[in-house]
């Protein structure tokens, strides 16, 4: 049961001291902060002094030249950035109901169940709900819960990392991301029987960024089975680069099984027949502990379960979430 007589709650916050920690944050000068806010400076500096005083600590530092996040301010920010994120979806969840729709929901998915998984989610849930507002990102797994703690994501689909805070977030495994190596169509590597390892590292390859948890795997493996890391490499992550520098050249990239698939079905590359033993971690559904989802996202959710039913054979019990 909340606790209405905490003192944090009695110095009654206001929604514009909120703000203005927001953007001060983002601007860096409390004149052009009040302007963002169509305040006058004067009044932007006594709501700022007033919250000082109320908390016992200095928020920001007053530079020569503007302002700049204490410890004390960069915590506050953070918060005030969530709580003004849940009063938008608030008044979002309202509008939708005033204008006769179920509401919006905010997905976040790395690559590989963004192709495999939420098309057919969405497709099953805007048949169902045609009105149902729904985004999607796709990005990396550390930008995605990034995201999902500010409040402008719902659900992601994506990884949990050594860095993320696991109390604060709710995780049910979905599925490993098995990798593979690919090539342009009618490549010599794929009219040999048994390519090898060693046969793969003889071309040039396209890898991801420095980095990146894909990278990071692919290092490993080279390490591990005591390959010649290759010196002829181009560094990226854009997939239509990819296939079209494939097209143009003997260079293999290595790729998320689901994503090689998609694009192997449609003749733009070719999965090289060998094993690449980079195995990414698994990927699960996240959600924060801390804030309780809408019906639209609980609809949403029960559908990306029920698609990975379908995709990956994953069921989800009492025991799927990982606390």
């Amino acid at each position: 049961m909340t606790d209405y007589t905490h003192w944090f709650l009695r110095a009654r916050l206001k929604t514009r001291q909120l703000l203005l920690l927001v953007a001060l944050s983002e601007e860096g000068n409390i004149h052009r902060a009040a302007q963002v806010l169509n305040m006058t400076q004067p009044a932007a500096s006594k709501l700022l002094k007033d919250l000082e005083d109320v908390l016992g600590v200095a928020l920001f530092e007053r530079l020569p030249r503007g302002m700049r996040p204490t410890w004390y301010g960069e915590t506050m920010i953070r918060h005030a950035r969530a709580a003004l994120a849940s009063l938008n979806q608030a008044h979002d969840e309202l509008q939708a109901a005033k204008n006769g729709q179920f509401g919006q929901v905010n997905l976040g998915s790395i690559t590989a169940p963004g192709l495999a998984l939420l098309p057919p989610t969405v497709a099953s849930v805007k048949l169902a709900h045609p009105n149902l507002q729904i985004t999607v990102q796709i990005e990396p797994s550390n930008v995605l819960i990034e995201k999902l703690n500010r409040g402008t994501l719902d659900i992601v689909a994506g990884r949990l990392s050594q860095e993320h805070d696991k109390a604060a977030l709710r995780y049910e495994r979905v599925a490993d991301e098995p990798i593979c190596a690919i090539a342009r169509p009618g490549h010599p590597l794929l009219s040999a029987s048994q390519p090898t390892l060693s046969d793969v590292f003889r071309y040039g390859w396209i890898v991801p960024p420095a980095g990146s948890m894909l990278r990071h795997r692919f290092d490993l493996m080279v390490q591990q089975h005591g390959l010649e890391h290759p010196s002829n490499v181009v560094e990226t992550s854009a997939l239509l680069f990819i296939c079209k520098m494939m097209q143009q050249s003997d260079m293999v990239s290595v790729l998320s099984m689901d994503v090689a698939r998609y694009y192997a079905n449609h003749g733009l590359m070719s999965i090289v027949p060998v094993v690449m033993p980079c195995e990414m971690e698994p990927f699960g559904f996240i959600t924060r502990r801390d804030r309780m989802l809408s019906p639209a996202s609980e609809v949403v959710l029960k559908a990306l379960k029920a698609s990975a039913l379908v995709v990956y054979g994953t069921s989800f019990g009492a025991d799927s979430t990982v606390n």
